[in-house]
């Protein structure tokens, strides 16, 4: 191996150790985003099914709603006010989950309350109960924000007022409402005091009561997440709107990616060259550029990754299927985001012609490809299996196997055609690498039983030195809780507790079923 496949390896290792590194830390991140993107996945399609629900509107079906060329405008209008409903329940909901917020709104149509007279929205806890006096209205109404007051303030809507109700109103209105009625309020206000000088108290108590209505709105008004020109574009084009609501969330998700990969990434680079340093292989200025160029790439790498892994995440567990909404909650989509990035490279080295097709192959075999396979396995080992951890070992264990039995099929397949010295090296490369992988695996494999089997091991142990105890001084009573702490351990059925109980079964004319 020349010098610069040397480097190039020493690159290709340094970066797959911040990409490892980088897909961990980002973990919590990508989970967090994922599921709050998921949310106007389910806005989209009205179809939750991580939850089992359908949702009496969507974003798709009222995009569906016929409009009369007539009165095409009007139509449009109000069925925007639809999606805008739609909109704010699932923006709310998604920022409640980046927030970590147990809450939850949900319209109460999809409640099974349809055109409920006074609410919207309502508020729901974790376990799903309402929330009392979390009820709210959308009112996306009025051609401009002085419009909108009017109609807030119509007879129309005394109910709401009476009800002292809660109302949404399109961001791009909210401040301008805010000031009109602050103008109203000041304008009443002179002529009220204006009728008092004249001694017309009835006129008076008429602009107080104005007064008084004008600040229930303003008290009761709340600015939505969601604008007219949000509303409309929901209702008009809502495939292009979702993928907008998802990319926002993935932007941010990614955003977070790019701080941890830029630490993680420059972390590592500074370690690495202050080595370097000191052992004379860098001066300073090398060693400072190199870490700002890997901080740089890592910070990038750490946004596309996690933009991507967050926007897979959601689609994942959104699915139909069980077993892909079961792999949204591993790292499996962090796995196959970062394995497509890294390919990349070679696979545009290979239709450049600057390698060969098993050259490119073998690269990306090293990128991930057995990571993602153990972890598919991993989640159908642990539906099958569904004892805790159990099943995910043995399921980790099945798919790595499996993928590493298939890659290794396919390189020699394609190495056959080449010289039998280099497929003799290259396979004994192989070879090596495959021990040591093997190794690994099974130091982790160890450590991850010992942990999981630890507690057992404590349980056993204590409870047969009880036994031991208890036999050398003659404690029958003492002798039964110990064999019964191991039953109960294995979650078997404890029959009796001592010897007194033991002679009232045995004495017992009922069948004894182990």
């Amino acid at each position: 191996m020349n010098n610069n496949e040397k480097e190039n390896e020493k690159f290709f290792n340094l970066k797959r150790t911040i990409d490892a590194a980088t897909s961990q830390v980002n973990q919590d991140t990508i989970q967090k985003y994922g599921s709050a993107a998921k949310e106007h996945i389910v806005a989209y399609s009205g179809v939750d099914n991580e939850h089992g629900r359908v949702l009496t509107r969507s974003l798709k079906s009222v995009a569906k709603s016929k409009v009369n060329p007539k009165y095409a405008q009007q139509n449009l209008k109000q069925q925007a006010g639809f999606s805008a409903e739609i909109v704010e329940t699932s923006r709310e909901n998604a920022e409640n989950i980046i927030q970590g917020k147990e809450t939850r709104i949900i319209r109460t149509d999809d409640l099974g309350r349809v055109n409920d007279p006074l609410y919207d929205h309502v508020e729901i806890d974790s376990s799903g109960n309402i929330i009392t006096g979390s009820g709210s209205q959308m009112k996306f109404v009025g051609k401009n924000p002085s419009d909108c007051l009017d109609k807030l303030m119509s007879s129309k809507f005394q109910k709401y007022r009476d009800n002292d109700v809660s109302y949404n109103v399109s961001s791009d209105f909210y401040d301008d409402i805010q000031k009109e009625i602050e103008q109203r309020v000041t304008k009443l206000e002179a002529q009220m005091q204006n009728a008092k000088k004249r001694g017309d108290t009835a006129l008076a108590q008429k602009h107080q009561n104005k007064i008084d209505e004008l600040c229930k709105v303003k008290r009761n008004m709340k600015k939505s997440r969601v604008s007219n020109a949000d509303a409309m574009e929901a209702r008009v084009s809502p495939k292009l709107f979702t993928a907008k609501e998802i990319h926002n969330v993935s932007h941010r998700a990614g955003m977070e990616g790019a701080k941890s990969g830029a630490i993680v990434g420059g972390g590592i680079a500074t370690v690495q060259n202050i080595v370097d340093v000191v052992r004379g292989k860098k001066d300073f200025d090398e060693a400072v550029f190199d870490i700002s160029k890997t901080t740089a790439f890592s910070a990038g790498t750490g946004y596309v990754m996690t933009y991507g892994s967050t926007a897979l995440k959601a689609c994942m567990q959104n699915s139909s299927t069980t077993l892909i909404r079961s792999l949204s909650k591993t790292n499996m989509p962090a796995a196959i985001v970062t394995t497509a990035v890294s390919s990349i490279k070679s696979i545009g080295q290979y239709f450049s012609g600057e390698i060969s097709g098993t050259e490119c192959l073998e690269t990306i075999g090293k990128t991930g490809a057995a990571t993602v396979s153990s972890m598919a396995y991993g989640a159908v080992g642990q539906m099958l299996i569904p004892i805790p951890v159990a099943g995910a070992i043995v399921g980790s264990m099945i798919g790595y196997t499996l993928s590493s039995l298939c890659y290794s099929n396919l390189m020699n397949a394609l190495n056959r055609a080449k010289l039998a010295k280099e497929e003799r090296i290259r396979v004994e490369r192989e070879c090596t690498e495959a021990i040591k992988a093997i190794r690994a695996y099974r130091k982790e494999m160890n450590e991850y039983m010992d942990a999981y089997l630890n507690d057992y091991r404590t349980a056993f142990n204590n409870a047969f030195q009880n036994i031991k105890t208890a036999l050398s001084i003659g404690d029958v009573d003492g002798c039964i809780d110990g064999f019964n702490q191991i039953t109960r351990k294995l979650g078997g059925d404890v029959k009796f507790n001592n010897m007194e109980e033991f002679d009232k079964r045995m004495k017992d004319s009922s069948p004894f079923i182990l």
